[in-house]
């Protein structure tokens, strides 16, 4: 069993495959999954790799961390020894992407300063009035190249692959973007899509705001994520030039019905693409975007700061019968070894 924000996994009892001679693992994980992130879907990856077939249970609600009776929902699993824990991808939380939206600031753009209003906002955001939760907590995002592989497929084009290229933000990475891919996926027999992602101050040129909400690390692994993404190019050029399309040999460029902003110089970034007759627009029929998920959030801001904080009091709660527990357990050896040494005597 595998849950959202402790990162922890449970390999379920299974059964055996057929041909094998081992036993069948199947995984459970289960969360909110609210604005799915690549925490997420790092969780995920290390769930499937623990097992065989993955099964993923998505709350009505916020984290189960306690039952109504006030016990540890995964104390039943962990009894039976089928509990395992994930490692909690660094850097990352729902609660400090909604924080972005909600500062309206651009200083998550660059290195934060320890006294400005976002490191004020990470201290602060959703926290309850007795304390942090070290799993509803922010920490800073550092980018390694161990984390790009890890998402990465590292599968290269083979022969007959139709390299089909599509650039844009990808922030917030959603529904609406993986319809999009899917849509564009399905041009082909073989393809192998390679995404060009802007970087952030291109982005931030042609939609202003604080966008983009994510950083270019950030959106590379969200990216990369996809089942439908081959390869990423980290801070593409905005305007799709000749030279990229000859060094990557790609043979389609694809772009969503949504609106194409002018380059710098007021001149069409897919000139060169349409210019060869390889431009293509795929409507996703998605009504998704990434400002609409921001908008829902300004507007709900209130409520969203009630139920993290109520989520963080429930994890301190945890925190708390886990240190008890560890503690009584710890009385309990020395009482024995005590009782062991005076029976010896």
């Amino acid at each position: 069993m595998l849950r959202n924000g402790h990162y922890s996994e449970n390999s379920g009892s299974g059964s055996d495959s057929p041909g094998c001679g081992r036993r069948y693992l199947r995984v459970w994980c289960d969360g909110c999954y609210d604005m799915v992130h690549y925490g997420h879907a790092n969780q995920l990856r290390q769930a499937r790799a623990m097992g065989d077939y993955l099964v993923v249970g998505v709350h009505t609600d916020d984290d189960i961390t306690l039952t109504v009776d006030g016990k540890d929902t995964y104390q039943e699993v962990k009894t039976a020894g089928r509990y395992r824990e994930c490692h909690r991808t660094q850097g990352v939380s729902t609660t400090d992407l909604v924080g972005r939206m909600l500062l309206m600031t651009k200083a998550h753009h660059t290195n934060i300063e320890k006294n400005s209003d976002y490191q004020k906002h990470t201290d602060n955001f959703g926290k309850g009035p007795k304390g942090r939760s070290p799993w509803t907590g922010v920490s800073q995002f550092l980018q390694t190249s161990q984390k790009i592989i890890q998402f990465a497929s590292g599968k290269e084009p083979s022969p007959g692959d139709t390299i089909i290229y599509v650039a844009g933000a990808f922030d917030l990475f959603h529904i609406g973007h993986v319809d999009f891919l899917e849509k564009v996926y399905k041009l082909a027999e073989k393809p192998y899509i390679i995404a060009g992602l802007h970087f952030d101050q291109e982005v931030n040129r042609y939609k202003g705001k604080n966008y983009p909400i994510m950083n270019i690390h950030e959106r590379t692994l969200s990216v990369l994520a996809c089942r439908y993404v081959s390869e990423v190019v980290i801070g593409a050029p905005y305007a799709v030039t000749a030279d990229l399309l000859d060094h990557f040999k790609i043979d389609l460029v694809c772009h969503g019905i949504t609106e194409v902003i002018p380059d710098k110089d007021g001149s069409d970034p897919y000139a060169e693409p349409k210019n060869r007759g390889i431009f293509h627009t795929v409507d996703s029929y998605s009504s998704l975007t990434t400002d609409i998920i921001v908008q829902r959030i300004i507007r709900n801001r209130l409520e969203f700061e009630a139920r993290n904080q109520k989520k963080e009091a429930k994890e301190l709660a945890v925190l708390e019968a886990l240190k008890k527990q560890k503690k009584n357990a710890v009385a309990e050896e020395q009482n024995g070894i005590r009782e062991q040494e005076v029976q010896d005597i």
